[in-house]
């Protein structure tokens, strides 16, 4: 059964004017990043902004992403949502369209126990037939805790877990209470930030932001840990700490959807308008980005990370 491995994108959406997709912009994105060498794309994704879509948006999404893939990498969209029944539709539609599998979070909005977060995501496994890939991100969502998670990874179609904690104490409990159960998945950070670190204990790939931002940085991380290029993977790792602060010094995802205007793509607005602030916010950072990306595309040509694939 597949399982996740290696660099995919955490896939941000690019939208028009009257909020519809931006088909042709979205068609480039993935053609960019399987250029770039990820090994997989999560559409409909936090960075994406998928609370904001509509069930059609996000079946839209998936249609474009898998069709213009071509069957190159894997595609794994997400099909959260606040209650299971919208899950399990979204699901059964990526089991549909040929998706590898999908990534689901726990119900966010309402408080909601440890044994409710297990039982929406064991009716959500139980009721399709592709593979599941658990999702903690505790900004957004209710954290899975450690025993939900080791329990739930004992089920036959859960695969993966991404965990976006940003916590190594929690990764490695994680790693360490499901391999003490036996169950057979594969785990990636969705904080590129530790992706090194990582990688040292364990993790099997990232699924996060930057891998569509600066996939030649993210994928040069995997490529040099995988050489045993160990300081090669500490220097790309720092490189692109100042650049995540900064992105993440205004309301998420602006920092990461203007990281991407600047790599040359078309976004279009937020689904969420922003006030006086948080305009500001964006703007004061705006040029803070473009220097540190700058920098790091000047790094990827000194690093020989500039080549591209033709998967």
């Amino acid at each position: 059964m597949f399982k996740p491995y290696g660099i995919y994108s955490a896939m941000l959406t690019p939208f028009k004017e009257d909020g519809n997709i931006n088909e042709p912009v979205l068609r480039k994105m993935v053609d960019f990043m399987i250029a770039k060498g990820l090994h997989g794309i999560f559409p409909v994704s936090t960075s994406g902004e998928f609370t904001h879509m509509s069930f059609d948006q996000a079946v839209e999404v998936m249609e474009i992403v898998i069709d213009q893939n071509a069957g190159r990498v894997k595609i794994t969209p997400g099909v959260s949502s606040t209650c299971a029944e919208n899950s399990i539709k979204l699901a059964q539609k990526a089991k549909e369209l040929g998706c590898d599998g999908v990534v689901i979070c726990p119900p966010y909005f309402y408080t909601i126990s440890d044994e409710d977060i297990e039982k929406h995501i064991e009716t959500v496994a139980d009721a399709v037939d592709i593979p599941v890939i658990l999702y903690s991100i505790p900004l957004f969502a209710p954290p899975i805790s450690r025993d939900v998670a080791t329990r739930l990874c004992k089920k036959p179609n859960i695969v993966g877990m991404k965990d976006s904690s940003g916590s190594m104490v929690e990764a490695l409990h994680y790693m360490d209470m499901a391999n003490a159960e036996g169950a057979d998945i594969n785990f990636l950070v969705g904080r590129e930030d530790m992706l090194a670190p990582a990688l040292m204990m364990g993790a099997k790939g990232c699924m996060s932001a930057c891998a569509h931002i600066l996939p030649e940085i993210i994928v040069g991380i995997w490529d040099a840990y995988h050489a045993n290029d160990w300081e090669k993977a500490k220097r790309l790792q720092f490189a692109i700490l100042p650049l995540i602060r900064v992105m993440f010094s205004v309301p998420f995802p602006a920092g990461f959807k203007f990281a991407l205007e600047v790599r040359g793509f078309e976004m279009g607005p937020l689904k969420q308008p922003f006030g006086t602030s948080s305009t500001k916010q964006l703007s004061a950072a705006k040029d803070d980005i473009r220097s540190q990306i700058s920098s790091l595309l000047k790094l990827i040509v000194a690093e020989g990370l500039d080549k591209e694939t033709h998967a």
